[in-house]
Order: structure tokens, then sequence, then C-alpha cells
């Protein structure tokens, strides 16, 4: 194995546990009570499970049932409703080539997802959102309309909101102004600058920092790490993606947390224990557990 695709080292073990607010264990190597054995090792003691697809919802919401310290969160990612109604010919999300089903396909998705976000043990409705990164014009009524179904399906079940918001911080938060957002409403790996912090922070809305809050090229990133109150701050992996420097590139998973979590703490200006205080406080009040 090259040292690319290594898994980077074990970091010190935090002293105050903390949870992994946005992963996905099933896209990362090794079995689920592997990954969660060496992020306990390290202090990382929860984690937040999220779904992309049908499957990978269901997949979620089964393992948070059979693990405790596991919650599931439950979506069609943005990219994957206009997949749905216009068919995906590339194969490019994991189920292969796909022929469209158009919006009956797309309703009998989110009846599932709705199905799913009434369990116990599904603690949130996402991600979801909008990605105009990788959606054209053509995908973004479906993007769009899946976002509104799931706002809902949060709202009457009395979930947290999961937000995915790639290039699209003006349209995600017009939207969920014009919807109503959710009580509890995540920014999953926060990815707007300082004056939009100050624009969720104003609204109650959590943000959760990932690995690329150490990135080089960042510098907005911890601009708004800075001006979020701290309350409202999470930390999570995105894991396998995202993997905080000085591992860039490598595979990421929750036992990472604490490099990214040290990181955080020097941008505020605070110690590693209040910082992790603060996070796993603020974890537990964002999906109710």
């Amino acid at each position: 194995m090259s040292s690319k695709q290594a898994p980077p080292p074990l970091p010190e073990p935090l002293r105050v546990p903390v949870a992994d607010a946005h992963t996905h264990l099933d896209m990362q190597d090794g079995t689920v009570e592997d990954g969660l054995a060496k992020a306990a090792s390290v202090g990382v003691t929860t984690v937040v499970q999220v779904g992309c697809d049908i499957k990978g919802s269901r997949w979620a919401a089964e393992t948070a049932a059979a693990y405790e310290n596991v919650h599931a969160a439950v979506a069609l990612h943005p990219n994957e409703a206009p997949r749905i109604v216009h068919g995906d010919p590339d194969g490019w999300s994991r189920q292969g080539a796909r022929e469209g089903g158009g919006d009956t396909a797309l309703d009998d998705a989110l009846a599932e997802i709705d199905r799913l976000a009434a369990l116990e043990a599904v603690r949130a409705v996402g991600e979801t959102g909008l990605d105009h990164f990788r959606t054209g014009p053509e995908g973004m009524a479906a993007q769009e309309r899946s976002f509104r179904a799931h706002i809902e399906i949060a709202k009457r079940h009395g979930k947290a909101l999961m937000i995915h918001d790639r290039d699209a911080h003006a349209d995600v938060l017009r939207i969920l102004a014009e919807e109503g957002a959710p009580e509890r409403t995540v920014f999953h790996c926060y990815s707007g600058d300082a004056e939009m912090a100050e624009i969720c922070a104003a609204a109650g809305y959590y943000m959760s920092f990932a690995g690329n809050v150490t990135f080089k090229n960042a510098q907005p990133l911890r601009d708004a790490l800075t001006v979020a109150p701290l309350e409202l701050v999470l930390v999570e992996t995105d894991a396998p993606f995202l993997t905080p420097a000085p591992y860039r590139g490598r595979p990421n998973a929750p036992y990472l947390i604490p490099v990214t979590l040290r990181a955080m703490a020097e941008v505020r200006g605070i110690g590693e224990d209040a910082m992790a205080e603060a996070v796993s406080r603020n974890t537990a009040r964002a999906f109710g557990y």
C-alpha cells in the first residue's frame, strides 16, 4: 500500500469525548465495529451515519438501530434527485447506470425517506439541499423539489435537517426561509464565509466544520469559524472524504476527528477541552440524543 492510500496514524486521544457529526461508514474500509472501536480509542464515542440514497439510508437506519452510539440521517443527496428523475447514464453514483423514472420515481423515493425518517434510530433528515457544482440547469428543478420535500419531512417528524450546500449558498438560504427551517438545522461541511456564518447564526443554524478547515487555502472557512457562536459549532469528518491536513488525500475516518478539533480550537484561541465540551454538547442538542 502506498503512503497515499495508507490510513493516517492514530492521533493523540481527546480527554473530552466528542461525536463525529457526519460520516459515511458504508464507504470506508473495514468493519463498522473496527471503525467505531478505533474512533472510541481516541475519544470519538458517537457518530452520525449519513445516507445519500435509498439503499444508503436504509443501511444507516439499520446500523443505527444495531449500535447504541450510531445515529442515522436519511435522505436523497441533492445529486441523487436529478438522477432518479432524468437517469444516470454514466452510472456515476454507486448504483451503476440507470434509466430516468420521472417525477413518479422521485415521489416513490421520497415516500421511502419519509418512512425511514419516522424510525427512532433516525435523528436527522439529510444530507439534502442544493449542489450547483455537479448538477446542471436541467437537474435543478428535481433537486429543489426534493430539498423542499425533505424540509417538510424533517418538520413533520420533528427531526433535525442536515444541509448539503455546494456552490449554492444564496439559494439554500432562500429556500430555508421560504419553507420555514426546522427547529434544528445543520449545515454539514460548512462552506460559507464569515458573512454567511453571521446569517446562519442569526437564524440559529448549526455549522459543522470538516477537515477542509485545515487546508492552506481555506482562510474564509477559518474566518467563518471565528465568528460562528461557539454554541452552534459542530465537528465532522465527512469520511472517507476531506481528510484533514497533514493527511489530505489519504482515507478519512471518524478516528481523525481530534486532528480537526485541535485545529478548530487553535482558530478560536481556546483549549481543546473547551472546544470538545462545546461540540459534544452541541451535537447532542442538534440531533436530539
